[in-house]
């Protein structure tokens, strides 16, 4: 009796590892279609930007008279204003002021400079533009900068469901005005609205026309 026990726990052992490993073999196509799905994902995106360094790289060449510095983010600028004066440049905790314009790599408008301004932004706090906010960085206050940004800094993929295009690359024109601290804005903020609401609270007394006899 405990012989035929043991034969039949041995069966049973047996079925669940068979069925386990049949389990584990049926899913394993699925692992190697997602490798396969990444692998080609990876592919496209390295000829995508490839293709877009090219493009940039060829509007570069097409003006010598441009001197265009490749950053290390991925992206190339040049100074129309250059600001040597100055050692600061926005950090995380600062609020930046600025206007700018996107066009496409052809010199088109696509946001004008007045549809866009102004512009006011806390540095690395808020979502904006990949490839903007990293050159906001990289300026002084009164500089105008044109940036060349690839797709994968910009809009990506999607574009911005408006007028920029899915994987368009983008010529952006910036000038920062000046930046201060998030402290020192919020001083601003707080002393304008204490000047308005003074404001409204004033009443202005007409003076009484006098009578001579």
């Amino acid at each position: 009796m405990k012989y035929c026990k043991r034969i039949l726990l041995a069966f049973l052992v047996a079925a669940l590892v068979s069925s386990c490993k049949q389990h584990q073999e049926s899913r394993r196509p699925i692992s190697q279609a997602s490798g396969t799905f990444m692998k080609k994902s990876a592919e496209r995106n390295k000829k995508l930007n490839a293709s877009e360094e090219g493009q940039i790289e060829a509007l570069i060449k097409s003006n010598h008279k441009i001197k265009y510095l490749a950053s290390t983010k991925g992206y190339w600028y040049t100074y129309v204003t250059q600001n040597i004066q100055d050692t600061l440049t926005p950090k995380k905790g600062d609020v930046a002021f600025f206007d700018y314009e996107i066009k496409d790599l052809k010199g088109n408008v696509i946001y004008s400079e007045v549809e866009l301004r102004p512009q006011t932004y806390s540095v690395d706090k808020q979502n904006i533009m990949t490839g903007l906010r990293e050159g906001i960085k990289l300026m002084h206050k009164n500089e105008k900068v044109i940036f060349l940004f690839p797709s994968h800094i910009a809009y990506g993929y999607h574009g911005d469901d408006k007028k920029i295009g899915t994987n368009q690359p983008l010529m952006c024109t910036v000038t920062l005005h000046n930046f201060i601290s998030e402290a020192a804005f919020k001083k601003e903020i707080l002393l304008k609205a204490t000047a308005e609401e003074q404001a409204t609270k004033t009443i202005i007394t007409p003076k009484k026309d006098t009578i001579t006899n």
